[in-house]
């Protein structure tokens, strides 16, 4: 029946005074004397309290004769007929429901009867059993019913007194809320506001554009808008997750941080320290944060930047010579930008909490500097409260809490996963145009299959590579880590001119052995230094020193052999006019290793070994060396490991050496063997970060874990979480040797790891096998949500994080009636997974944690959804300010955690037994 003749039939004369029975009558007055201010409306149903005048038997006989009325007259009955009972119970049920609304008249009427409609529906038991027509006729009949008794409601003598007195009560919090708004809200004057008009479109300008290595062949351009090119990555905490707690699950929280997008982590925490590798996107995160807050209108998610001011500090450009770091005033000049601030506009928009700091590069800056650049920052944390800070750093530049005790949460960038790889390589054959197009399929297939050639491809620069490597020699890829720079070398030494026609602009040419003697002199004395710039008068210097010995250069000017170098090489740029630099950090390391093989520094190389600045360099130079170095390099690096009393520094010398390994053209089987003995012996590992560490040795490490046979539950833990993070489908088998293990930390770490290796596999040899019982399933992806209902699981717990699309949506939609905790990563995702529930009520829904944005929270729609909510853990950024009243129907709610920093109101309205904690 259209709910239009439903309610053609409920307007008759006999249907009002049969809804009036459920109310009481009051005396003239705004109800403002009595023993409480306001009168709930359990104290105006006739059937609550002492004095009722209806018993629950006359709500349902009066249920009833609505039913009955309604269902009368021409035209089609509303519902089977051999449903009425059930209808009829079901109504009587949410008419009773009136009375457990934790709200007065005045704001029934201001909800609306729809909004009221929704609340009693959700107060209710859900109708069990019945058919969509049952249920639709239900939805009409409790919203005609709302309609009349919010018109009684008006009609009460108490109501317009009372609503005049709510009004203004409403105009005083509002007033209220303003004057506080304005007080918060910084004034800026017009010289203020028109300069920070200049510097944020200069800053969009400035770092607006990313160099996406090798697509500047065949007259195309070597840099590209940023949106096009920018690919937002995973960070994470520990990545070892742990079970969703019935008693701890923001416990969990604060301890292992799940995966959430790097560039939306400063939306959860106001202080972040970001460990990543090279070439893992830590500089070009900090471009599209500085081009987020700069732009007018927000990219999706980014919103909560508006209102920032960007500050860029790379640190290496910051402390060139070893200069004193920058006080606020200087941190414009210091930092390249051509504009000059007002006096006094950096400590005035730091003082306000408006700023956006980011200081890149601890790693860049010699070891012996970082205590004092951690002073600095100190002091600018001391001073300036209420900004938003991130530093960033190589993984194992500065141990785990150096900054933790000034409030910085850290996290680490993620390999990027199968998706993600799938995700650039598409992005970069766009952006290089029509010619790459037929190369972007055969290499995505050369990804999925060739495994030397995936395990290359964990970070947007070594994507990058092999993207311009594999259009540049027509789907041939060179193998390994040292046969792909060397082709990338060849490919910006010697061909990129020749391929662009470019002739010489300088009036030399270099082949590219002589380029590489001179520019890896460079690089020698940059990391030997502790350095990843230098002066431009060094390093003309430097090449003109070394200019005599290579004889294809001799017979050219110094200035005109620099010029070509830093112009024409595709290694050098000048960030600023007297500055010179490698275009990035890997391509120094791997020159500098070769300068050491070179000239045998083999001690140098272990002398550095512990420094975090030499790892790659100490990989690569195993990689340049002849078979006697290679032994050489490998074994003093052991003979270092078992003189240390350190166990942190043991494993690390040790893990380095099998990580080197790997980037060998060839070792003696007796060291390989030697070096693989010292691994096993720190195996299994003994935290997450050893785990972690052991993993960087790839492959390899598959052949010494053990287990799962003899592990104690932490052992095998550890062991799967190193294995986790191979980046290799030959991990699989081993990890699915676990599927089967009691433990519930293993098992998770193994749902963890489905991210990393091929979704359809992974979930056929390991997914399917595991124990279901307290597992939380993440699911990121739609490949995974497909897999999922393939196997035909039915999780009871559920994790959906950011990066799954309306499909995978879709198809896990049949399943969450049956999900008792939900758990929802990223804010746009939480959008879109609460659209997605939206027409559902999950009455089995017992524990959600949810990601939310600054404003507005949807918990009116929780309340709606979720009726039997006993715990909800809500995340945001600092800076939100929130009214939970709307959560006053879920009477079964016993926790409600909230961020840490959030201003929150309307808790006098939840249930009694509801406790208040943050996140």
């Amino acid at each position: 029946m259209e709910p239009a003749l439903i309610g053609t039939r409920l307007a008759s004369a006999a249907i009002g005074p049969l809804l009036k029975k459920l109310l009481v009558s009051d005396a003239p007055g705004a109800g403002l004397t009595g023993t409480a201010p306001k009168v709930r409306l359990s104290g105006l149903v006739s059937f609550r309290g002492e004095k009722r005048t209806l018993t629950e038997k006359d709500v349902r006989r009066l249920a009833t004769t609505l039913v009955e009325r309604s269902g009368s007259g021409p035209g089609e009955t509303p519902f089977p007929a051999d449903e009425t009972g059930a209808v009829t119970d079901t109504l009587a049920a949410t008419l009773l429901a009136l009375g457990d609304l934790d709200m007065d008249d005045v704001q029934a009427v201001r909800m609306g009867h729809q909004d009221l409609a929704r609340r009693l529906r959700a107060a209710a038991p859900a109708p069990d059993g019945l058919s969509t027509d049952s249920v639709l006729y239900l939805e009409s009949m409790t919203e005609w019913a709302c309609l009349h008794i919010l018109e009684f409601f008006t009609q009460r003598p108490t109501f317009v007194a009372r609503g005049l007195v709510e009004q203004t009560r409403g105009q005083a919090e509002l007033i209220a809320k303003m004057d506080e708004v304005i007080r918060r809200t910084p004034r800026i004057d017009g010289r203020d506001a028109e300069f920070e008009r200049r510097y944020l479109a200069h800053l969009a300008k400035k770092h607006g554009r990313l160099t996406i290595y090798g697509i500047d062949l065949h007259e195309t351009p070597d840099r590209w808008p940023l949106d096009m090119a920018y690919l937002s990555l995973e960070a994470t905490g520990r990545e070892d997750a742990l079970p969703f707690d019935e008693e701890a699950a923001h416990v969990a929280w604060q301890r292992d941080p799940a995966p959430l997008r790097a560039d939306l982590a400063l939306t959860r925490h106001d202080r972040i320290l970001l460990r990543g590798l090279a070439g893992s996107g830590k500089t070009t995160l900090v471009q599209w944060l500085t081009v987020s807050a700069a732009a007018e209108g927000q990219p999706e998610g980014m919103a909560y930047l508006r209102g920032r001011i960007p500050f860029v500090l790379p640190l290496r450009t910051l402390t060139r010579h070893g200069e004193r770091l920058p006080s606020p005033d200087l941190f414009l000049a210091t930092a390249g930008c051509p504009l000059t601030p007002p006096d006094g506009w950096a400590d005035r928009v730091l003082a306000a909490g408006r700023g956006l700091v980011l200081v890149d590069g601890i790693d860049e800056i010699p070891e012996g500097e970082r205590a004092r650049a951690r002073d600095w920052l100190r002091g600018l944390l001391d001073t300036y409260d209420g900004n938003r800070w991130l530093v960033t750093s190589r993984p194992t530049a500065v141990r785990d809490d150096w900054l933790a005790g000034d409030g910085f949460t850290e996290l680490t960038l993620s390999p990027m996963t199968r998706t993600e790889v799938t995700t650039f390589v598409h992005r970069w054959h766009r952006a290089a145009g029509p010619d790459a197009a037929p190369f972007e399929q055969p290499l995505l297939d050369a990804l999925r299959t060739t495994e030397h050639v995936a395990q290359l491809a964990t970070n947007p620069l070594m994507c990058g590579l092999i993207c311009a490597l594999h259009r540049d020699r027509r789907g041939y890829l060179p193998r390994g880590r040292k046969a792909l720079y060397e082709a990338a070398l060849s490919l910006l030494l010697a061909r990129r001119d020749r391929e662009r026609d470019m002739g010489t602009p300088y009036g030399i040419t270099l082949d590219e052995a002589p380029q590489i003697q001179l520019i890896q002199r460079l690089a020698y004395w940059l990391t030997r230094n502790g350095r990843t710039q230098m002066d431009r008068d060094h390093a003309k210097a430097i090449v003109t020193e070394a200019l005599p010995a290579v004889q294809e250069a001799a017979a050219h000017p110094p200035e005109t052999v620099f010029t070509h170098l830093l112009h024409r090489s595709g290694l050098l740029r000048e960030p600023a006019a007297d500055t010179v630099e490698f275009v990035h950090r890997t391509f120094q390391d791997y020159l500098a290793a070769k300068a050491l093989v070179d000239s045998w520094d083999i001690g140098v190389l272990v002398e550095h070994a512990t420094d975090d600045q030499w790892e790659d360099v100490i990989r690569m130079a195993v990689g340049h060396a002849r078979p006697r170095e290679c032994a050489e390099i490998l074994r003093e690096l052991l003979t270092a490991a078992a003189g240390s009393q350190d166990r942190r520094a043991r494993l690390r010398l040790v893990t380095l050496a099998a990580t080197a390994l790997d980037h060998a053209t060839e070792v003696a089987p007796e060291v390989r063997d030697e070096v693989l003995a010292r691994a096993a012996e720190v195996i299994p590992p003994r935290t997450p970060h050893e785990a972690r560490e052991l993993a960087a040795v790839g492959r390899l490490v598959l052949d010494l874990l053990p287990g799962p046979e003899g592990l104690g539950d932490a052992e095998a833990q550890m062991a799967v979480t190193t294995a986790t993070h191979v980046a290799s489908d030959a991990a699989i088998p081993y990890l699915a040797r676990f599927a089967g293990h009691p433990a519930l930390l293993v098992r998770s770490q193994l749902v963890w790891g489905w991210s990393r290796f091929d979704p359809d596999q992974y979930a056929e040899e390991v997914i399917a096998g595991l124990a279901p019982d307290g597992l939380a399933y993440t699911v990121a992806t739609d490949e995974q949500a497909a897999a999922l209902v393939r196997l035909g699981l039915r999780p009871g717990y559920l994790d959906i994080r950011e990066g799954i699309g309306e499909h995978g949506l879709a198809l896990l939609r049949p399943l969450l009636p049956g999900v008792e905790r939900l758990r929802v990563i990223g804010v746009v995702t939480g959008r879109r997974v609460l659209g997605a529930l939206s027409a559902l009520r999950l009455p089995r829904m017992i524990a959600l944690e949810l990601e939310v944005g600054l404003a507005d929270p949807p918990f009116r729609l929780i309340a709606d959804l979720f009726p039997r909510l006993h715990r909800l853990v809500l995340h945001a950024g600092p800076g939100a300010r929130w009214d939970v009243a709307p959560l006053a129907p879920l009477h079964e709610l016993g926790r409600l955690y909230v961020p840490a920093r959030a201003e929150v109101t309307g808790t006098e309205h939840l249930p009694p037994q509801v406790r208040v904690a943050t996140s």
